[in-house]
């Protein structure tokens, strides 16, 4: 059997897998992804929120995304109706567009976030992935992976009928979905509860701009007794005449797949049998509850779906799975090049995994969370349409002020889900890639699920602001990059841009010190980034290559360049003697 030799092979090439594909690729690693698929058949996962696209951004298709997606403002006006030609029932302002959220989602990011289908943004993905240089190969399912002390082997079976081949590589990365191979060869331990549910997802094609475009959204939702399928999520695909659309069942009542019957269900969630209906895809999921224990073990390495599964309430899954491998290329590439320690690869897991969690426990609570705005509506299956009438208009008359004012607290609950601005994008990192600095863990003044408020802390994201350079617009993450530190430094932060040239030049690694403030090259015109760093003119802000804050002074020390030195060794783990030389070659 044929053996591939690699530094870095990665099994799966869905959100997560294509990310470490190009983040591997920019980054010169010697690495090869397999995938059992193509890109994505369906639309699957939708929602894109700001900080998938600031690695978008970063990877430089942020412009080539909004361009296809479903953009910010015309994601807003949520819409609860018994059918798209049927009677509104409530209807709510989602993903920060309203009034009293869009100033928040506006400072907190310089990308906005946008509805981009998977089989949208994979073909973006993967197109820019080889325009990068990465090595992948569709339609090759890894079978099996086997690691020992000095690597990893997978056998690999192209799905063309050609010979099965070998993948011999230093690490591995499972991106691989559910169903992970490196999550179950490798042994990973799983948390949770499985099967909790069934639904199916059907992509559609219906011209609904009548209904649709005068209360645009990326989400209309339908309560129809009648239907065999009471509730339905209606996902706009292309607007307003493409949608992928979920029906849920009761517990585990067994999905039925029969064109006809989801025909009927589809109809009965329009409401208007003059729309023509053409059916595309449809796709039977299961309600899940699950989270790996641990994110490594040993040289395997699990992200995405792989490593946790859930609902897609609050639109996090794809999300968060970009983010994974956001967080673990960089500090592989600094691993297999012999600048860093092994163990600089478990604040991967210390890091990620309780994102994991957090994100999996977040998307049940919110599909918990809906059943208080369903209770007081009262709507059952078996309702005939005059008993359906008959208890709306005592919800909406005069003897109906108490259940409206359920539906009223159930729509506020549902922020939770639509309007959770913390949870997108307020993640607090703690492991030793991160360096305390030790100020004290902030205590949140709002609603932590639903507003993000920024920090300088480090294990913190890096906060935006807008700055000036050359008269072009530049935000504060613009300023980094992903292959190297960023040292940001104020008016008076001359010792620090000394000290910064020299560590890097001893420790090979790069750290690049950029002055910031106002009236200097990168001007802080506005005084956003002064007001937002926490730190005085004479002290620094150290980022990381994925823009997390790694370590912070509040001002001046008498020997800089000692301390940042010390700072760079806590973070890189470079006296842990198991680390791998640059030298060590391929397994």
């Amino acid at each position: 059997m044929e053996t591939i030799t690699t530094d870095v092979l990665v099994a799966g090439a869905g959100p997560a897998g294509l990310t470490a594909a190009s983040l591997l690729a920019r980054l010169g690693v010697d690495a090869l992804t397999l995938t059992k698929y193509g890109t994505a058949n369906s639309p699957r996962a939708h929602i894109t929120n700001q900080r998938a696209v600031e690695v978008m951004r970063d990877l430089g298709i942020e412009d080539r995304v909004q361009a296809r997606a479903l953009p910010h403002h015309l994601m807003g006006k949520q819409v609860f109706a018994t059918s798209f030609a049927g009677r509104e029932l409530s209807r709510m302002m989602t993903w920060g567009t309203g009034d009293d959220r869009i100033g928040e989602y506006r400072a907190a990011s310089p990308s906005e976030m946008c509805n981009a289908p998977q089989h949208v943004l994979e073909p973006i993905m993967l197109e820019r992935a080889r325009e990068l240089g990465a090595d992948i190969r569709l339609h090759h399912e890894v079978v099996s992976v086997v690691q020992d002390a000095d690597g990893v082997t997978a056998r690999v079976r192209p799905r063309d009928g050609s010979p099965e081949f070998a993948v011999r590589s230093r690490y591995a990365i499972g991106c691989d979905g559910a169903r992970t191979v490196v999550g179950r060869d490798g042994g990973f331990e799983f948390e949770g509860e499985s099967g909790k549910g069934n639904a199916i997802t059907v992509w559609i094609e219906a011209d609904l701009t009548r209904y649709t475009a005068h209360r645009s959204g990326a989400l209309f939702v339908t309560v129809t007794p009648g239907s065999r399928d009471l509730v339905s999520v209606w996902t706009c695909i292309e607007p307003w005449t493409e949608w992928s659309t979920i029906f849920i069942r009761p517990g585990m009542v067994p999905n039925d797949l029969d064109e006809s019957a989801v025909i009927e269900s589809v109809r009965a969630a329009i409401g208007d049998d003059s729309v023509d209906v053409t059916i595309k895809h449809i796709s039977p999921w299961e309600f899940n509850h699950v989270v790996a224990t641990g994110y490594r073990r040993g040289r395997l390495f699990l992200a995405g779906d792989a490593a946790h599964r859930h609902p897609p309430a609050n639109g996090l899954g794809s999300n968060t799975s970009i983010q994974d491998t956001y967080n673990l290329v960089w500090k592989l590439a600094l691993v297999l090049r012999g600048r860093a320690g092994d163990s600089l690869l478990d604040s991967y897991d210390a890091e990620r995994q309780p994102v994991g969690r957090q994100v999996v426990d977040r998307a049940n609570q919110s599909v918990d969370d809906m059943l208080a705005w369903f209770a007081p509506l009262g709507l059952r299956p078996d309702m005939t349409p005059d008993e359906v009438e008959a208890r709306l208009d005592a919800l909406f008359g005069p003897d109906g002020p108490e259940d409206r004012a359920g539906l009223l607290a159930g729509l506020d609950l549902m922020n939770e889900q639509f309007n959770a601005h913390g949870v997108e994008l307020g993640q607090q990192y703690r492991s030793t890639a991160v360096a305390d600095d030790g100020s004290p863990e902030p205590t949140p003044e709002r609603d932590a699920v639903l507003h993000f408020e920024p920090s300088t802390r480090p294990g913190s994201p890096l906060p935006h602001a807008w700055l000036v350079v050359a008269n072009d617009d530049v935000s504060t993450l613009d300023l980094c990059a992903y292959d190297r530190f960023t040292l940001l430094v104020g008016a008076d932060g001359g010792r620090w841009i000394e000290a910064a040239a020299e560590v890097s030049g001893e420790i090979g690694v790069e750290i690049v010190a950029v002055p910031v403030s106002l009236g200097l090259d990168v001007n802080d015109v506005y005084g956003h980034w002064i007001r937002r760093r926490d730190v005085d003119d004479d002290g620094c802000v150290l980022v990381r290559p994925d823009r997390i804050v790694a370590w912070r002074s509040a001002g001046p020390v008498d020997e800089p360049a000692t301390v940042l030195r010390s700072v760079m060794a806590g973070l890189l783990a470079v006296d842990d003697a198991s680390s791998p030389t640059a030298e060590s070659g391929t397994p």
